[in-house]
């Protein structure tokens, strides 16, 4: 699927010596094609990082997807540059009158505070409202996920008793659901958190269903039984190195973490670890594309207003 994105994005030429398809604005606009609108509201420090990693996910399939990059207005982020910010990212006073196929909101490194003590949660809110019916589908990524089922179904995150790192096992709960279509029964996924959901206060509710457990981290895949929320509690996008790069962090803060379970080969931190969960991450994403948005999504978006409100079919 062709990317379309501003032409100087950093991540282009990361992407394009992948062999990812990415289109520039300009030659997107000849197409006579609706491309989907994904909007993606990017709330990790290392930006660039997360939106190379994402659209690569994103870029894997035969439809235009025309890509927006969203910041929070009340955060002030510390580790990415004022120009990328103002040059690729919108507010959501900018966009909160249009609407999109899908939106992902990523992870942050905020899951140890209270969800009313993160500085930007009024605005988060205010998004994840905004979301029920202005976007057919939303992925919410790790403490994006917490979040989002903390404020839609009201379901609490609970701290681990360490750091949970690493590349764990998890196995399908239900093969024949269309998010984990073509998974093989069991399948790895990265997981870096500090917190947690209770897989029995997500069973009290019935307008949602976990799709992938892992014995060792919990709750991998939620989704709502009308496709328009997806909650994923790890890490899919991240790339070889992300592991090892948070883990050397901490080490060089005098952290201590422990080697991120099954990750670098013997536990050796000076081997580089294999890189085993791509396909699977291909293949989730994929799915998602094209079951919960492409097929799912109406052609004229701004039906998404007058047929899809509200947007779910069961009580919380």
């Amino acid at each position: 699927m062709p990317i379309k994105v501003q032409s100087n994005l950093p991540a282009i030429k990361v992407l394009e010596s992948e062999n990812i398809f990415v289109m520039p604005n300009e030659v997107a606009l000849k197409q006579d094609i609706r491309p989907l609108k994904i909007i993606i509201l990017n709330l990790m420090p290392t930006k660039i990082e997360t939106e190379t990693q994402l659209l690569r996910l994103l870029g894997n399939s035969p439809l235009q997807v025309d890509i927006e990059l969203l910041q929070m207005a009340s955060h002030t982020s510390k580790n990415t540059s004022p120009h990328h910010l103002t040059t690729f990212y919108k507010t959501f006073n900018q966009v909160k009158e249009e609407t999109y196929d899908g939106m992902i909101i990523t992870g942050a490194p905020v899951e140890q505070l209270e969800f009313e003590d993160v500085d930007y949660w009024s605005e988060l809110c205010e998004i994840m409202e905004w979301s029920k019916h202005n976007v057919y589908s939303t992925f919410h990524i790790c403490w994006g996920a917490q979040a989002g089922l903390y404020y839609h179904y009201g379901i609490e995150k609970y701290r681990l008793d360490e750091k949970l790192s690493g590349i764990y096992n998890h196995k399908v709960l239900n093969p024949n659901h269309s998010l984990v279509r073509g998974f093989d029964d069991t399948f790895v996924l990265p997981h870096s958190r500090y917190t947690g959901v209770h897989s029995e206060d997500i069973r009290k509710k019935p307008a949602l269903e976990i799709l992938a457990m892992s014995d060792l981290a919990g709750v991998s895949i939620v989704c709502s039984r009308n496709g328009r929320q997806i909650f994923v509690t790890g890490h899919a996008e991240y790339d070889r190195d992300t592991l090892a790069n948070e883990y050397f962090r901490d080490k060089n803060k005098g952290i201590e973490p422990k080697v991120p379970y099954n990750y670098f080969p013997n536990d050796d931190a000076s081997l580089t670890p294999p890189m085993c969960w791509r396909s699977n991450a291909t293949l989730l994403y994929t799915n998602w594309l094209n079951y919960f948005v492409y097929q799912a999504t109406p052609y004229d978006l701004h039906d998404l207003l007058v047929k899809y409100y509200p947007v779910y079919v069961l009580e919380k």
